[in-house]
């Protein structure tokens, strides 16, 4: 009975063929849409992430004016001048700044936006069609 069942699958008519092939690729096709799915969504949590780090930066640059406020308030009467007080604490914080939002932004150039994996994918399956249609 396996026998009728591969004479069978081998007398397809060209048409058959052609569906069966219309079909696989449509198939191939949502498949490759679902893979850029899956890694624009991957890419877009780690920018977020970065994203994220900025603001963060941007608070502790923010922190820094106000301290430095603070420190012109609270340090007047203190032991070194009021001046130098105020800009140690405000150069402590601008510095804490500068890092986290270089390492951001460092990380963010480093990141590749393109879903590289289904160009990738999307170049073998037309190597694949290219070869079936021959």
């Amino acid at each position: 009975m396996s026998q009728q069942v591969q004479v069978a699958k081998d007398e397809r008519s060209l048409g058959d063929l052609f569906s069966e092939l219309a079909g696989d690729t449509g198939m191939l096709i949502r498949q490759e849409v679902a893979l850029a799915q899956v890694e624009l969504t991957q890419k877009a949590t780690k920018a977020g992430k970065n994203v994220g780090y900025l603001a963060v930066g941007g608070a502790v640059a923010y922190l820094a004016v106000l301290s430095v406020t603070a420190a012109v308030i609270l340090l007047l009467a203190q032991f070194i001048p009021a001046w130098l007080a105020a800009l140690i604490v405000g150069l402590a914080f601008a510095i804490a700044s500068y890092f986290l939002i270089s390492s951001a932004l460092a990380a963010l150039k480093k990141m590749d936006p393109l879903p590289t994996e289904t160009i990738e994918s999307v170049k073998e399956d037309a190597k694949w069609l290219k070869k079936e249609m021959i």
